[in-house]
């Protein structure tokens, strides 16, 4: 079993990626709607009707890391 730390940073809504990247606040539902497959498997999940992301599928799918504020 693995052991996920949900207060790890790296894990976030998608409105604070969007945020985090610079985006759209809904660019992580665009996305995920027009191309699912961008995001790597495990990289992005619904938990309700809130959407979780991780840096690395950001990182994927944007093709660059965070932007700096």
């Amino acid at each position: 079993m693995t052991n996920i730390n949900l207060n790890d940073p790296d894990i976030m809504t998608a409105s604070e990626a969007a945020k985090r990247w610079g985006k759209a606040p809904d660019y992580v539902r665009q996305v995920l709607r027009s191309n699912p497959s961008r995001f790597p498997e495990g990289s992005v999940r619904l938990f309700g009707r809130q959407l979780i992301v991780t840096r690395y599928g950001m990182t994927t799918v944007t093709g660059h890391d965070e932007v700096k504020q």
